[in-house]
């Protein structure tokens, strides 16, 4: 902290949805399907800086809907400090369509008329948020209008006399200064004498001045790039950033040279450009994470460089930024392949480093089963039909048991348990849902034959389990066909931007020793299978543990970690397995199913007990596990903290 500043920077102005066109290569006519994320240049960068460590803040409206409450959630997710974020209840969020046509086309549609954030108001800016920041940034479009620009005048003004530093994104969009038409928003210039002038009334508030070519030819009010950088310069003491593509950028901290190339400068990375939109805010975001952590301007150009060098190279914008471990891995190993988002060892930390949510406890009551349920409820002389309605039950028993709190998760299939699965949404719990069919060996799946196409139907947040029977020993060509299949799905998996979770079971289909499970662990990575959880038998065996653990986290630093299954253990073996597994910090907690539902599910199914006393016992038994894996973790934790471990 710098002076009680406990935020790095707060950046203030555009919020919107980003609707981005799934297809590659055609007009935003042609797209038949968007994905959804979060954009407008200050909310990316808000995103984009908390992604590299930077204690980072966004002030602007959203409306009172699913879209502002999307925006929302993934600020938070992202670790935005929201507080400055409105709820405008008159007004809808921003939303934006846009598309990917070619290597330098990128048709977009702004839907921003009377949109909730050009309603932020001086009222908005509170003196003591802004004052709590080292740092303010603003961008361009909120000073188009009078009402959002005083709103920006004041957190500024509040800014400097405080002390804190202030930067400007020129962030210029012709058609947003309402000099384009609807159809115009890929432009990225047109001449104004009115944009100049009110964007040179205000370059004095700014340290920082930010912006390609062409925004330093707004501000400057021609389009010869150094008369304009001198006219920048004639009414700002600011450090000047100008960005050039592909020739990166120079920065100029006092007169302006007589050749761009006469700046100071960081090296650029010869990579090829897949999505050119967003780049400038994945740049803006390293060169604040630079200049605000005190590197030289050096650095902080190859900082903001690299960032956008891996912007272009994905689709969307903020989901393309990274997390500082990947922009130091890019930085040390260097380009390996032009086209990054090919670049298999970069993808795994770009997608591993950016997961959302904290799972580090995970008490996960398992009702995903269907053949045992289904064997149940047959020799009860019930309807296999009353399946759903037992597992709504079993969720309302993980509801009563988790009362709002996180660390709580459930395993429900969409088979059986679709109502239940529909109803966990938004509930808080971690939700994993699996596809094999119901022991099947070798592994076949419930989805398909086009795993991608079928998971492109799951909503976000469910994580996608497989549990496979699979032996080191295993004929070759059942060996081959296991693993062809878990394959295919992991790749499925993450084409569609999911978690995935790999459940096997050795010891059902052969014996088993303490260097088994380690050993398939192995194979599947060998395979490039990483996935983001791992679920595994109990062990009674310390140094099984040891193997299984070590061999995850040589492989895969960045895996959310272990849960361990229950094999419909009695409590007492659970209890002692899980004491066991509790002692390692990648075992992240237990997903036990059987020892939890079956006694009740039997009851239930012939009519001795009703949904009530159902409800009860399950939730007293989760709730028993709970507490004995608290109570084994909570005793790991002297060994945790002398290993510098966190649990």
């Amino acid at each position: 902290m710098e002076d009680g500043r406990y935020l790095d920077v707060i950046t203030i102005g555009r919020s919107s949805v980003d609707l981005y066109g799934a297809q590659v290569g055609g007009r935003l006519e042609d797209m038949r399907a968007f994905s959804k994320y979060i954009g407008g240049s200050p909310t990316n960068m808000a995103a984009g800086t908390a992604r590299l460590g930077l204690k980072s803040a966004l002030i602007t409206r959203v409306g009172d809907e699913h879209m502002g409450r999307f925006i929302r959630e993934q600020l938070e997710s992202e670790g935005v400090d929201t507080r400055g974020v409105v709820t405008d209840p008159e007004r809808l969020t921003a939303l934006v369509l846009l598309g990917i046509r070619d290597h330098e086309q990128f048709p977009l549609i702004f839907y921003r008329e009377n949109c909730a954030d050009m309603a932020l108001c001086e009222d908005d800016i509170d003196a003591g948020f802004i004052a709590s920041a080292r740092c303010v940034t603003a961008t361009g479009t909120h000073l188009s209008h009078p009402r959002t620009e005083a709103a920006v005048l004041k957190a500024l003004g509040i800014a400097r006399d405080t002390g804190a530093r202030t930067a400007l994104d020129i962030d210029y969009r012709p058609n947003l200064w309402g000099l384009a038409g609807h159809d115009a928003g890929e432009s990225r210039f047109i001449a104004s004498d009115m944009v100049t002038a009110r964007l040179q009334s205000t370059l004095h508030l700014f340290d920082l001045i930010v912006g390609t070519e062409e925004e330093f030819h707004i501000a400057g009010g021609t389009t010869d790039t150094l008369a304009a950088l001198r006219a920048v310069r004639a009414v700002s003491d600011a450090t000047l950033v100008c960005k050039r593509g592909p020739m990166g950028a120079v920065a100029f901290t006092g007169g302006i040279p007589d050749t761009l190339e006469d700046g100071i400068s960081g090296p650029g990375f010869p990579i090829e450009v897949f999505n050119v939109l967003g780049a400038g805010d994945g740049f803006m975001s390293g060169l604040l994470r630079g200049w605000l952590k005190g590197e030289p301007w050096e650095t902080a150009l190859t900082y903001a460089n690299a960032c956008g060098a891996l912007a272009v190279s994905r689709h969307g914008c903020a989901p393309a930024y990274p997390s500082w471990e990947e922009l130091r891995f890019f930085l040390e190993r260097g380009v390996r392949t032009p086209a990054l988002r090919h670049d298999a060892e970069l993808e795994q930390i770009h997608w591993s480093t950016n997961r959302k949510g904290d799972w580090s406890t995970m008490r996960v009551f398992a009702f995903d089963h269907r053949k045992q349920l289904e064997e149940l409820a047959r020799e009860a002389g019930a309807e296999a039909s009353r399946i759903p309605a037992f597992k709504e039950l079993c969720l309302e028993a993980a509801r009563r048991v988790q009362d709002g709190r996180s660390g709580y998760g459930i395993l429900c299939d969409g088979r059986l348990g679709e109502t239940a699965l529909h109803a966990a949404a938004g509930t808080g719990l971690w939700v994993g849902r699996p596809v094999e069919e119901p022991g099947s060996r070798p592994l076949a799946l419930e989805i398909g034959p086009d795993f991608g196409s079928d998971l492109a139907e799951w909503p976000a947040g469910q994580v996608v389990k497989v549990l496979c029977f699979y032996h080191p020993d295993d004929a070759p060509d059942l060996k081959r066909q296991q693993e062809e299949t878990v394959v295919r799905l992991a790749r499925a998996v993450r084409a569609n931007g999911l978690e995935f979770l790999l459940e096997v079971i050795p010891s059902k289909v052969g014996p088993v020793d303490e260097t088994i499970t380690a050993t398939i662990i192995q194979r599947f990575y060998d395979l490039g299978v990483y996935p983001d959880w791992w679920k595994l038998e109990p062990s009674a065996s310390a140094r099984a543990w040891e193997r299984t653990c070590a061999t995850v986290a040589c492989n895969d630093p960045h895996v959310r970690g272990i849960v361990v299954l229950g094999l419909d253990a009695p409590m007492a073996e659970l209890e002692a397995s899980l004491a066991i597994a509790a002692g390692f910090d990648l075992v992240k907690g237990f997903a036990v199913g059987r020892t939890i539902f079956a006694g009740p599910a039997r009851r239930w199914f012939t009519g001795e007990i009703d949904d009530a006393a159902a409800i009860a016992e399950m939730a007293d038994t989760f709730a028993r596990l709970c507490a004995i894996w608290d109570a084994a973790r909570a005793a790991s934790a002297p060994q945790f903290a002398k290993q510098g471990m966190a649990i």
